[in-house]
């Protein structure tokens, strides 16, 4: 399972990413960011889902141990925004 550190950084800045269009509220913030939680939490989109995006879209493509390191790699970066 991802080591998410529940910061909300991946949340606000969907404006850099295509596949994220339809949750930005138009400012890059997720329409669904409440507080640095996700307000539909249990229902959130698969994208927005690690473990089940990878079984879906990377395992083929990745290691389980790669995918979580370039998710790690990504949202140290997006903190530094």
């Amino acid at each position: 399972m991802f080591d998410c550190k529940q910061c909300g950084n991946c949340c606000r800045h969907l404006d850099r990413s295509e596949l994220y269009k339809e949750l930005d509220r138009g400012d890059g913030i997720c329409k669904y960011l409440s507080d640095n939680l996700c307000s539909i939490y249990d229902e959130r989109p698969l994208l927005c889902r690690i473990d089940e995006c990878y079984d879906a879209f990377f395992a083929e493509l990745y290691t389980k141990e790669e995918y979580y390191r370039l998710n790690k790699e990504a949202c140290e970066y997006l903190q530094t925004l």
